[in-house]
C-alpha cells in the first residue's frame, strides 16, 4: 500500500463541472440526434440543433478523462495487484455499473413496447430477443454486433473494459521488477505504472484510435481515459506526491505536449484535442479546484454537485424518457413548433428528475450480488412482457 498521495478531500469542483456539463450535452445530443421532435425544432433553429447533433457527442471525452483521473485516484493506494485482487475489483466495478443499467433498461424496454404501435420511428429498436438480453447483462451487445436497447449504453461496456485494462496494468506491475533507486516515489512504483500507461496511451492515440472498426473495444478509447490516468499521476509527481522537482514538472508537461502533438499530426481529431485539454486542466488546476473549496457552500455549488452525482443515472434513463415524450408529442402535435420545443425541454427535465430517482433508489444502494440478481430478474421480466406485447415474427 502507498500513502504518498491521497485523493482530494470532499467534492471536486472541476470534475463536478465536467460531469454536469457532459450530462446535459449528451442528453441534448441524443434529443437532437434521434428526433423526431428535434426535426420540427430544427425548422426554426437549425444551427442550434445541428450543433448539438454534430458536437454534443464530444462530451463523452469529459467522462472518459474524468473517469481515468478518478480511477487513478481510487487505485493510488495500491502499489500493485494480484490477479485475484484485480478480478475482485473488476467484479465490484461491474456491479456498480450493471445494477442501475439493468434498472434503466427495464424501464426503456417497457416504454419502447408501449409506444411501438403508434410511434413508427427509426430511433425505436426492434423487440428484444433473449440472446440480445443476455448480451446486455454481460455488457457484450456491441462486441457481438447486436442492436442496443438504449442509446449510449456502449459507454458502459467501454468503461468496464477500460477499468479492467487499468487493473491489468497493476497486475503487470506486480511482476515487473522494481528498480533500486534513491527516489522510489518517482522512479519506483509510480514510474512503472506511469510508463506503462503512457505506452498504452501512445498506442491508442497513434494507432488504435485511428481505426474506427475498433470502437467497440476499450483500446480505441484508452487514449482519452489514459490521459486522465496520467493527469492524476502527474499531479503526484509535480506537486501532491513524493516529488516536487521542477525538472519532473517540465518533463511531464513536455511528454503530454509530445503525445498530443503527434496524435494531432497523425490525424487531427477534435475529440482527442478536447480530451488532451481536459487532462491538461486536471493536471495543472489549483488544488482548491479539485478539493471543491473554490465556490464554498452555495446554491450554485449544490446544484453542480447534484447534477454531477446523478449524471450516470440520467445518462442511463434519458433515452426511455425521450421516447415516451416524443411518442406523445408526435401523436398529438406532430408539426406544432411550440409543442415540440416544450417536448424537448420536458424530456430534459424529466430525464433529470427520473435520473435523480434512479440514482437515489438504485445507484447509491450497496452493489450487492442479491441486488444484481433482483435487477437481472426485473430486466428479464421486462423482456418477457415486451415479447408478449409485441411477439417477434
Amino acid at each position: 500500500m502507498s500513502n504518498t498521495a491521497q485523493r482530494p478531500s470532499g467534492r471536486s469542483l472541476l470534475i463536478d463541472a465536467f460531469k454536469a456539463a457532459g450530462c446535459l450535452l449528451i442528453v441534448l445530443h441524443h434529443l437532437a440526434f434521434y428526433g423526431p421532435m428535434s426535426d420540427v425544432v430544427a425548422t426554426a433553429w437549425p444551427a442550434v440543433v445541428d450543433w448539438f447533433y454534430d458536437h454534443g457527442r464530444l462530451a463523452v471525452q469529459f467522462f472518459l478523462v474524468c473517469a481515468g483521473f478518478l480511477t487513478a485516484s481510487s487505485l493510488a493506494r495500491y502499489e500493485s495487484l494480484t490477479l485475484s485482487e484485480a478480478l475482485k475489483l473488476a467484479w465490484q466495478r461491474y456491479l456498480r455499473l450493471a445494477i442501475p443499467l439493468l434498472a434503466a433498461l427495464s424501464f426503456t424496454v417497457l416504454v419502447s413496447e408501449w409506444v411501438r404501435p403508434d410511434f413508427a420511428h427509426a430511433s425505436l429498436s426492434a423487440p428484444p430477443g433473449w440472446g440480445q438480453a443476455l448480451a446486455h447483462i454481460a455488457l457484450l451487445q456491441h462486441v457481438l454486433n447486436l442492436e442496443a436497447l438504449s442509446a449510449g449504453i456502449w459507454y458502459v461496456a467501454i468503461d468496464l473494459q477500460l477499468y479492467a485494462m487499468t487493473l491489468f496494468c497493476l497486475v503487470v506491475v506486480k511482476v515487473w521488477p522494481r528498480a533500486q533507486t534513491a527516489n522510489p516515489g518517482v522512479d519506483g512504483v509510480d514510474a512503472r505504472r506511469w510508463v506503462l500507461w503512457l505506452v498504452l496511451v501512445c498506442a491508442s492515440l497513434w494507432w488504435w484510435n485511428l481505426d474506427t472498426d475498433l470502437d467497440d473495444w476499450g483500446v480505441y478509447f484508452w487514449g482519452s481515459y489514459g490521459l486522465g490516468l496520467l493527469a492524476w499521476e502527474a499531479r503526484r509527481f509535480t506537486g501532491s506526491g513524493a516529488s516536487e522537482s521542477p525538472v519532473h514538472s517540465w518533463m511531464v508537461g513536455a511528454l503530454m505536449v509530445l503525445v498530443g502533438g503527434v496524435a494531432w499530426w497523425l490525424e487531427p481529431r477534435a475529440r482527442i484535442a478536447l480530451a488532451w485539454g481536459v487532462a491538461a486542466l486536471l493536471m495543472t488546476a489549483p488544488s482548491a479546484w479539485l478539493g471543491g473549496q473554490a465556490l464554498g457552500a452555495s446554491r450554485w455549488r449544490s446544484s453542480l454537485e447534484w447534477l454531477s452525482g446523478v449524471s450516470y443515472s440520467v445518462f442511463l434513463i434519458h433515452f426511455g424518457v425521450s421516447l415516451a415524450v416524443s411518442a406523445v408529442v408526435t401523436q398529438h402535435w406532430p408539426d406544432a413548433l411550440w409543442a415540440n420545443v416544450l417536448g424537448v425541454l420536458l424530456a430534459l427535465l424529466l430525464s433529470l428528475l427520473l435520473g435523480g430517482l434512479l440514482c437515489r433508489w438504485v445507484e447509491r444502494q450497496p452493489p450487492t450480488v442479491w441486488r444484481w440478481w433482483f435487477w437481472v430478474g426485473a430486466f428479464k421480466a421486462s423482456v418477457a412482457l415486451a415479447l408478449f406485447m409485441n411477439p417477434v415474427a
